[in-house]
Order: structure tokens, then C-alpha cells, then sequence
């Protein structure tokens, strides 16, 4: 079979679950994933035999993928502001809108060098190894609940060459000393309510714990975050939060009627309300 005749087999596949244009860039990174090859040479090698093996392989993605299961799952990894992670069901798959996130933090401190870091939320580990990797000379601490989740950032940490302090606790309980001059944080944003909206694949086979928020208390964890930022950002520090799309003015109210100023609310690349920094 050749890689033009299988992308179509994809397509056929794959139609009742998926838009076109996202089964062409499914089937391109498990393409890309299976043969070794750029995006470039994949399109020079569209009318190329497949070997068995390796149709045998990209055939065996696509069971998974018609299962509801993520193509970064099968892949067992995702691609973050220019680096490869681990991923797997234990952390969830590192979206672009949080890139834009670590690119917001990265533009506003690049020229410091004595910046005190905190992540809340890990998962995978790519917002605070990001952050170190591109801001060499911060130290960058990253808490998580899940001891699984913290197994993962660790693994990706070492293989990315970076040093990051990776703690196991609970937010909402959490307490620290430490004097911070920035804190970022992904928390859980979504509420119940929204799951029927919500693809399969992630419903099926991400962690609901690092997703979902009760509809009578979608802020729970921004309360918490916010909490402890007050109790540790140096004077000129900064908080920055990804949010819920439909929040966003209850999130700025919310840190106002904490004593947070400066606040900035930015869309993502959709235009959808996405991410939020505030000084205090």
C-alpha cells in the first residue's frame, strides 16, 4: 500500500469521528512518528510501498485512534514549545494555549536572572521545564497532587536536561515560606456541566482530576492559588493563570476582591479568553 492510499484508508477510517483536517494531522504525526521522517519528505514520499512493518504499525495507530484514543497516548508523547514529552494517561497532553502562556512569561522576564519560580499543577512537567529551559538562570519549583503525574515531569526533566524542584501536595492545603516572584499556574477549569461538550478521546482517557471542577465552585482552585500567591509574590510579582474561557471576568473579580492590580486578560490564538496575568 502507498502512503497516499493509506492517508484515504485514514480518512475513511476515521471519518465518523473526526473532521478531515484533523484526521490529516493525525495521520501525519503517526506518519511522521513511523517512517522517521519530516513533513517535508512525507509529502515527497506520498506514492512510496509501505513496508510491511511499517504499515503494520500505522494500521495498528489507527485501531487505537478509532478506540477514542489520543494520538500523543499511542505515541506515548506530545511536542511543547520545541521539545518532545513524555505523556501517557497518568498527565494530560500539553495544549498550544498554554504554550502561549509560557511564551507570555518568557517575553516578560527574559532580560532577569534571580527569578524565584513556582508552577502549581505539573502534570507532564512542560510549563516549568520550558520555563527553565528558557529562563536558565531562575529557580523553578512545580507542585503536583499526583505522585504519578510527578513520576512523568521527572522522567521529562531529566531527559530535557533541565533541574526543576518537584514537590507532591495539594493546593488547597498547601503552604510555603518561600518568597516567589512569579507563580503560573493550569489548574483544573472545567466544569461538569461542559463534559457533554467534550471529545471522547478526552473524556475516555485523560486524568479527570487534573480537568474537571464542580459547577457550584469552578474557582475552587484559583481561590487557592491566588491565596497563596498573596502570602508569597515579592513586591512586582506576578501571577499567571490559564482559564476557563467562560470565567474570565468572574476570575479578574475574583483577584480584585483579593487586592491583585495590573490585571491583563489575553486571548489565545482562537480568540477565546484564555489566560490571565495579575501583579500584586
Amino acid at each position: 500500500m502507498k502512503l497516499n492510499e493509506l492517508e484515504e484508508y485514514y480518512q475513511l477510517e476515521l471519518g465518523q469521528i473526526y473532521e478531515e483536517d484533523e484526521t490529516t494531522a493525525l495521520f501525519s504525526l503517526a506518519a511522521e512518528h513511523v517512517l522517521q521522517l519530516t513533513q517535508i519528505k512525507l509529502r515527497m514520499s506520498r506514492d512510496n510501498d509501505l513496508s510491511h512493518i511499517h504499515l503494520q504499525k500505522m494500521l495498528s495507530i489507527l485501531n487505537d485512534l478509532k478506540m477514542y484514543k489520543p494520538i500523543q497516548h499511542i505515541l506515548g508523547e506530545a511536542h511543547f514549545y520545541g521539545s518532545v514529552y513524555k505523556v501517557n494517561e497518568n498527565v494530560l497532553i500539553p495544549r498550544p494555549e498554554t504554550e502561549e502562556l509560557v511564551d507570555w512569561i518568557i517575553a516578560d522576564h527574559s532580560s532577569r536572572k534571580d527569578l524565584n519560580i513556582l508552577d502549581i499543577g505539573t502534570g507532564s512537567g512542560c510549563i516549568p521545564i520550558s520555563l527553565k529551559r528558557f529562563l536558565p538562570r531562575a529557580k523553578v519549583s512545580s507542585l503536583d497532587i499526583s505522585e504519578k503525574a510527578l513520576t512523568v515531569a521527572r522522567e521529562n526533566a531529566q531527559s530535557l536536561h533541565t533541574t526543576v524542584n518537584f514537590i507532591q501536595a495539594d493546593i488547597l492545603t498547601y503552604s510555603s515560606e518561600d518568597k516567589l516572584d512569579i507563580m503560573v499556574s493550569n489548574p483544573p477549569y472545567i466544569k461538569d456541566l461542559e463534559k457533554e461538550q467534550m471529545h471522547q478521546n478526552v473524556l475516555s482517557h485523560e486524568p479527570h482530576l487534573a480537568l474537571f471542577v464542580s459547577n457550584e465552585n469552578p474557582l475552587v482552585f484559583y481561590k487557592a492559588i491566588a491565596d497563596l500567591a498573596i502570602k508569597t509574590l515579592n513586591p512586582g510579582g506576578y501571577l499567571y493563570l490559564e482559564i476557563n474561557e467562560y470565567l474570565g471576568e468572574e476570575t479578574i473579580d475574583m483577584l480584585k476582591g483579593k487586592g491583585f492590580s495590573n490585571i491583563a486578560l489575553r486571548k489565545d490564538m482562537q480568540g477565546k479568553d484564555r489566560m490571565i496575568k495579575a501583579g500584586y
